[in-house]
């Protein structure tokens, strides 16, 4: 199997399956814990991140279809989606592009945010930008359940800080769409609520940096 991708948690391998192209995901095990152990926590996260996933798409967040969940082996088997990281695609993008792609993010983290799922890793190459112009979410390994305004704010605070780091040229801009399409999908009281907390997130961050 091809390595497209090796992480922390897990690597990523694309395969044919059944006639169709997926990518496999398989949780590595970890010498530092005991072996019981290590298995029961790998199998736990393989079975709740296909659940956020399924939860996601049923939120109408576009997400890759799941084929198979194999707990015993850590495994999920999934849609391999066709298109490009939203990292690449944005610099190819003119400014009213970036405005809608970034303003559509919005909505789907807002979507995410309504019920109860915070993504944990809000990156631009954790999105996938399809020749259809949908925009997949993928890589759910951090994700969580929920409605705690510290969490949504820790995820938009993430988010912020991708587009600072990746698309410095872009961030205000992107940012901007980003906050505009979450307060149309959570409303405008909830939106300020969770920007506050962004602040508030990033004041601690300062004050335990100049410590």
């Amino acid at each position: 199997m091809p390595l497209i991708r090796k992480g922390a948690e897990a690597n990523l391998y694309l395969e044919e399956w059944y006639g169709k192209r997926v990518v496999v995901k398989k949780r590595i095990s970890k010498a530092y814990r005991i072996g019981v152990l290590d298995k029961k926590i790998r199998g736990y996260r393989t079975i709740h991140e296909a659940r956020i996933i399924h939860e996601a798409k049923l939120a109408g967040v576009p997400t890759p279809i799941l084929y198979m969940v194999d707990q015993l082996n850590s495994t999920i088997i999934m849609e391999h989606i066709e298109g490009i990281r939203l990292k690449e695609a944005l610099e190819e993008k003119t400014s009213s592009e970036r405005r809608r792609m970034f303003r559509t993010v919005g909505l789907q983290i807002g979507k995410l945010h309504k019920n109860g799922i915070i993504h944990g890793d809000l990156t631009t190459s954790n999105m996938i930008f399809t020749e259809d112009s949908k925009i997949f979410f993928i890589d759910f390994g951090l994700s969580l359940r929920s409605i705690e305004l510290e969490d949504k704010g820790v995820d938009l605070h993430l988010m912020k800080r991708a587009l600072n780091s990746a698309h410095y040229k872009h961030a205000s801009q992107c940012l901007n769409a980003v906050v505009e399409g979450y307060g149309v999908e959570v409303g405008e009281e909830t939106a300020r609520n969770v920007l506050l907390k962004v602040r508030e997130i990033e004041r601690r961050g300062r004050y335990f940096a100049e410590r």
